[in-house]
């Protein structure tokens, strides 16, 4: 009778050391394999996660070392200092006494980003905001430069890009020193509604070249009397050079030279993209740059007037990017 019931007693004690086994490990995770993995979990979870942090040094001239990083949104090229957890005052400051070191920022971008910005990508688009800010704290323009690069790697933080920025630094031409005494200041602002030349058509402008390399190389010499436009490429502070434009300053140098009671006028613009006072800012820091070369070339100082348009008197239209890219321009002539 015994022998009859012993398969049912087995079943029995397994279905229960079973069920023991499933309500202990699996339902209350009382296990040693469930508490190791717990206390790993744990572990894990009790080590906070490092937040991006940003140092911009020139070796040993320069170190500055930030708790945060400059933020960028998704698809966008608005720089946030907030997230720095400091000021950029003692770059300023360093950038400023130093006009012989070149700061290089780099704008990093993502291909799955879009660009709503008139630069070519948005890593550009980033380094020339805070390009933007570091000009309008005083740095001189010519003290920086800038490029964008593509990144597959970003770090993004929701919809913040964290770490978008690069920095190098390099040694750069320094600006000329001021004679004693100084020239008075030429630089002028002149309203939009000096004379000028219609923009050319949608059509014309589609028939520009679409390269800053292109647009200088077009431009032709005829006379120091008539204006020939300069062009930069990106990232650099100094203009194109091409036989075309060598002609012009012998030519009005040789001039000048023989006749003090003239001058070479130097007017900046810009495109229309940015808000106008920034425009205005830069037209006039990319003119004083030529000015600062053609004064090594041996021109009189007093003898360079500086006019900045900013965005007005467009030379095409702003709304395609080879128009815009035709309208960053500083124009000379002399008169």
């Amino acid at each position: 009778m015994l022998t009859n019931k012993t398969p049912w007693i087995i079943l029995l004690v397994l279905w229960m050391a079973g069920s023991t086994w499933w309500h202990v490990c699996k339902i209350k995770q009382l296990c040693p394999e469930f508490a190791t993995a717990d206390t790993n979990a744990q572990s894990t979870a009790d080590t906070p996660a490092q937040t991006p942090t940003l140092t911009i040094s020139d070796g040993d001239r320069f170190r500055q070392a930030f708790p945060g990083t400059i933020q960028f949104p998704r698809s966008g090229a608005n720089a946030g200092l907030n997230g720095l957890g400091g000021t950029l005052d003692s770059l300023v400051t360093y950038l400023k006494a130093n006009p012989g070191r070149t700061l290089t920022i780099t704008g990093y971008y993502d291909l799955t980003e879009t660009n709503p910005t008139s630069f070519d990508n948005l890593g550009l688009a980033r380094a020339e905001a805070l390009k933007q800010y570091l000009v309008g704290q005083g740095v001189p323009t010519a003290s920086l430069a800038t490029q964008g690069r593509v990144q597959n790697d970003l770090t993004f933080d929701g919809d913040s890009l964290v770490d978008g920025l690069a920095f190098a630094f390099g040694t750069g031409e320094p600006a000329p020193a001021e004679p004693k005494p100084a020239a008075p200041d030429t630089t002028a602002t002149v309203p939009a509604s000096t004379s000028v030349a219609a923009p050319l058509s949608a059509e014309e402008t589609a028939l520009l070249p679409k390269t800053e390399e292109g647009l200088a190389k077009a431009e032709k010499f005829t006379s120091v009397f008539e204006p020939i436009d300069l062009y930069f490429p990106l990232a650099e502070a100094n203009f194109i050079r091409t036989d075309e434009t060598q002609k012009f300053f012998k030519e009005a140098a040789a001039y000048l030279a023989e006749h003090k009671d003239k001058r070479l006028v130097v007017t900046g613009y810009t495109d229309s993209a940015g808000p106008d006072d920034v425009n205005q800012r830069l037209s006039r820091d990319r003119a004083n740059t030529v000015k600062a070369r053609l004064r090594r070339a041996g021109i009189d100082a007093g003898q360079i007037e500086v006019i900045a348009k900013g965005e007005a008197d467009p030379k095409a239209s702003n709304e395609t990017r080879e128009g815009r890219r035709a309208n960053r321009r500083v124009s000379v002539v002399v008169k």
